[in-house]
């Protein structure tokens, strides 16, 4: 009957407005979205230049980092750029829910380009600028990092998607360790880390302007409608509230948290690390005047690369293999994946006072067991939250892993480094309290794969609601 008819509306849109899924299919469409069809060959194109810019930006990210001289200085600013990004990443993930996604990007970018370009030409005597101006290079990566796996994920859904999101998280370590090695070879090659950060914006400027003009900015959640769907938006403490009662969306942030804090202190205390090692053994002499040997960082760019291609590769076919037979395979992975890398970096930490190679063998197969994590966290991201909140939920998981995993380690572990050799200060103590310190490490590599073991837990029927909602189904159920 015509009541009956309105009272299934009346039920339907509650649930709507409740989850902020799907609107009625008489809805205007929002007007910063398109609406046209997206071909094939565009969607591969913009994930061709998401991929590119992603490259740029974490090559920016780790140039710094990978450089020895003046450390403390430049690790300062790096850490500052990331406390930076931890503010401004939840700010652009109410944004990408809610207006163009690609403007957002273009403007972030933007920032990020001048900024960075900028800071390479502030002298010793205004390391302040310099700190200001990496603060803001984070409104870029933060804009970008926290849309642009939503829009891979409204191109692409089921095996397509996992194969995008792979390409595109294979540049997390490649770009990180090209960082490593130009960053080095720049330096060492002018004698100014200055020149380091020049040539990241020529290369970010040609990415801007290709985002700029083959991107499109999709329908959200056009991928599982088919574009024929409309979604709700939603207050953004609803949208918190949605997360947070979402125990696959929290269970696996913590996961990537602990994923986190073991690539932040990898990152900076591996090079110097294995220095301090050779030190030891006697295989290198102390530096005692800048340019310093910068081989480990050499070294350990070239390997991240490598690992995090294998890695990652490896994690998404293991994905697509598994995940028809196995509902909860991707969570699972990641849990080995953690647990599995544990005893590797053990290993490599005890052996590296005796023999720095075989160190770097088990760095090397830890940080692939690491890496299987990166595409197929992605991915569950994308599948167990609804098309209007990922934005947010990127934001917030960026959020947590920043504050709580690599803005953090760094310091911790510097700092029981420090304490452990506030009484001896000799070249042998100097490695051992660093040592020591590094056990850390492997623990919570432990504790991230407990964290996976719940996601594991929740993740079917967490898919499955967000799939309903997305489809406007949700209401059949309720």
């Amino acid at each position: 009957s015509e009541r009956d008819n309105h009272t299934g509306k009346t039920h339907q849109s509650s649930a709507s407005t409740r989850y902020g899924s799907v609107a009625d299919s008489i809805s205007a469409p929002e007007p910063e979205e398109t609406t046209t069809v997206i071909s094939s060959e565009r969607a591969y194109v913009t994930v061709a230049i998401l991929c590119y810019v992603n490259l740029i930006n974490y090559m920016d990210r780790y140039t710094i980092a990978g450089e020895t001289l003046s450390a403390l200085l430049l690790k300062t600013a790096y850490m500052l750029f990331i406390c930076s990004f931890i503010v401004l990443a939840p700010i652009f993930g109410y944004l990408g829910d809610r207006y163009n996604r690609k403007l957002i990007m273009i403007g972030g970018l933007t920032v990020w380009v001048a900024m960075t370009l900028t800071s390479s030409f502030v002298t010793k005597s205004y390391f302040w600028l310099l700190v200001l101006f990496r603060a803001l290079v984070g409104t870029g990566e933060a804009s970008y990092s926290t849309i642009a796996p939503t829009i891979i994920g409204d191109l692409f859904s089921g095996t397509k998607r996992t194969i995008m999101i792979s390409a595109f998280y294979i540049f997390i370590p490649v770009g990180s360790g090209l960082g490593y090695i130009i960053g080095s070879y720049v330096a060492s090659a002018t004698g100014d880390w200055r020149w380091a950060l020049r040539l990241n914006p020529i290369l970010g400027s040609f990415g801007l302007l290709l985002l700029a003009v083959f991107c499109p900015n999709p329908s959200r959640g056009a991928s599982e409608a088919h574009g024929g769907n409309r979604m709700q938006h939603t207050s953004y403490l609803e949208d918190i509230k949605y997360l947070l009662k979402n125990k696959s969306f929290v269970w696996s942030s913590l996961g990537v948290t602990a994923m986190a804090f073991l690539t932040g202190a990898l990152a900076f205390w591996t090079p110097i690390f294995l220095d301090r090692a050779q030190i030891n053994q006697g295989i290198q002499p102390p530096c005692t005047a800048e340019p310093c040997n910068t081989t480990n960082s050499y070294v350990f760019g070239g390997l991240t690369v490598v690992t995090g291609i294998l890695g990652v590769s490896l994690g998404s076919t293991i994905s697509r293999r598994l995940r028809d037979r196995v509902p909860n395979a991707d969570p699972l992975i990641c849990a080995v994946g953690m647990l599995s890398s544990a005893p590797c970096f053990f290993a490599a930490i005890i052996l590296a006072s005796t023999s720095v190679p075989a160190t770097y063998v088990f760095i090397g197969i830890g940080e692939i067991l690491i890496s299987l994590n990166w595409s197929i966290l992605a991915d569950i991201l994308l599948y167990v939250v609804v098309p209007t909140r990922r934005a947010t939920a990127e934001a917030l998981q960026i959020m947590v892993c920043h504050l709580l995993g690599d803005a953090g380690s760094p310091y911790l572990i510097g700092t029981i480094s420090d304490a452990l050799r506030s009484q001896l200060n000799t070249h042998e103590w100097k490695f051992r309290s660093l040592e020591y310190s590094f056990l850390l490490c492997p623990f919570v590599g432990v504790l991230g794969g407990l964290f996976f073991l719940m996601t594991a837990v929740y993740i079917t029927k967490d898919r499955k609601e967000a799939e309903l909602l997305a489809t406007g189904r949700y209401h059949q159920l309720t």
